[in-house]
């Protein structure tokens, strides 16, 4: 956990750091060093330059991720994380690498994290297509960006609810509060991949 929340601190870093001809930002360097000193301020900077790198990555996860290791850390008093919570912060800082970067970090190791990343990435293009319609306010709510798509008329009321029934399972997720193992299947996936489809069919893009 430890590990991983390091990596996710050296690559938000990395990413603000960069020249300008490389990641298009212009961050003078006293703002640089003084976001640089707190994990917090590093997440509002990187929400401030670069919202359109976070497509699908709730900052508020990770930080609540961070806190988690913090506990661990300073007050561990040799408690331990559950794999769980390892793995799917391993899956959020892969997922965030790959947004930044352009490339994913790693691969998944055995089935089940595969499964985990699929699931992830497949939620992340739907999130993707969703914000990058006409209507859809970039910094809106996974639930609001949903509910607009209702409101324009783009899906039904039982699709709606299906939608959200899968946030929901994304959430359980992320949280650690429910087994991924149970909850995440190839055929939930597939349900995603196919809202997938059916919205681009639906849905002007921002491009078109």
């Amino acid at each position: 956990m430890i590990s991983i929340d390091n990596a996710v601190e050296l690559m938000i870093k990395t990413y603000l750091g960069l020249p300008r001809r490389v990641n298009g930002l212009s961050i003078p360097r006293r703002e640089y060093d003084e976001f640089s000193q707190s994990f917090p301020k590093l997440l509002d900077a990187l929400e401030n330059h670069a919202l359109d790198k976070l497509d699908g990555i709730n900052l508020g996860e990770i930080e609540w991720y961070h806190r988690l290791r913090n506990e661990l850390y300073h007050q561990g008093n040799g408690l331990t994380v559950e794999r769980d919570k390892v793995e799917i912060y391993a899956e959020l800082a892969n997922l965030l690498f790959e947004n930044l970067f352009g490339f994913k970090l790693i691969e998944p190791g055995d089935d089940r994290t595969r499964l985990l990343g699929e699931f992830m990435s497949a939620w992340i293009d739907l999130e993707r297509m969703i914000a990058q319609s006409p209507t859809a306010n970039p910094r809106n709510t996974p639930l609001g960006l949903i509910q607009s798509l209702r409101q324009s008329d783009v899906i039904s009321d039982a699709e709606l609810s299906e939608l959200d029934n899968i946030r929901q399972i994304r959430n359980s997720v992320i949280h650690g509060s429910e087994d991924y193992h149970r909850l995440i299947t190839d055929e939930l996936v597939s349900r995603i991949k196919r809202f997938a489809v059916l919205l681009e069919q639906r849905l002007p893009q921002r491009n078109a």
